[in-house]
């Protein structure tokens, strides 16, 4: 206990503790300066009843949907490249895991700059090549679009790591023992590769949806939730809730929603891996 109490103790007072008072919070009428009035349920109910929560949360899973192919398309991708005998891939290595260990602040206001419509990087090269310049974090069709461009760059060496780490665990006889079969490289891919690599396919799968729930500090440097509320997700609501609009009530009312909503898709994903995911 006493080795265990440095990080114990910061985990009781900074998250178990905030946690469980949450729950006390969201069953108040409390705007953070005068006393809290007890409502019960009142905050739940007034969350499930509130047309807004079902668009943010439409634009929440959006963002997942958007976010979660392309980041592991790109880490799979990366993984592949790397996992072969390149000069410097301890390099490349590296680099493509820096954005991981880049503040999301600064991550985000890179990319705000890059999608920039009038002056931006990406809208100039769209432009040189003749295609289209959407309005990127300014046009309401685009917004969304954006955070999930700077979320999957920002993820794809996290990803990569993970899955090169499944990637070298897959014993080298397998692979010859295909080739000799007569396997080509898709087919080694599709047979021998993707089949071994469930165990990692499904931690990244489990960790991306819990993150992309989760979704905010991009949200609120590039876009604020907006334009017309377009890009607004539910951890953001939460904010807005409690220290924009002095509703603490309402706000962690629905993050215990949130927290529900993500234990449920946890525990089907949980359940579905029995099916899909080989662990020999």
């Amino acid at each position: 206990m006493f080795f265990l109490a440095p990080s114990t103790v910061p985990l009781i007072l900074f998250t178990l503790w905030p946690m469980l008072s949450s729950i006390w919070i969201s069953l108040q009428d409390w705007n953070l300066i005068s006393e809290p009035t007890f409502v019960a349920l009142e905050n739940y109910q007034r969350a499930l009843a509130n047309p807004s929560t079902y668009r943010i949360l439409g634009n929440t899973l959006g963002y997942v949907l958007g976010y979660l192919p392309l980041v592991y398309v790109g880490g799979l991708a990366l993984a592949l490249a790397l996992n072969a005998k390149l000069p410097a891939r301890t390099f490349f290595r590296a680099v493509y895991f820096l954005p991981v260990v880049t503040s999301w602040v600064v991550v985000a206001l890179v990319w705000k700059w890059l999608l920039n419509p009038s002056n931006g990087v990406v809208n100039a090269a769209l432009g040189a090549l003749g295609l289209p310049q959407p309005g990127w974090w300014t046009d309401p069709q685009w917004a969304l679009a954006s955070v999930i461009l700077a979320s999957a760059w920002k993820d794809l060496g996290f990803v990569m790591v993970i899955l090169l780490a499944g990637l070298q665990a897959i014993p080298r006889d397998m692979y010859e023992a295909a080739t000799i079969d007569g396997a080509g490289a898709w087919r080694r891919l599709r047979h021998v590769t993707l089949p071994l690599l469930t165990p990692s396919t499904f931690f990244v799968l489990v960790i991306s949806f819990i993150n992309g729930f989760q979704v905010f500090d991009q949200v609120y440097v590039m876009t604020r939730g907006g334009p017309q509320g377009s890009s607004q997700v539910l951890v953001g609501q939460v904010y807005d809730l409690t220290f924009r609009y002095g509703r603490a009530g309402e706000g962690a009312a629905l993050s215990w929603l949130l927290f529900l909503l993500i234990l449920a898709v946890t525990v089907v994903q949980m359940i579905g891996q029995r099916r899909w995911v080989h662990y020999d």
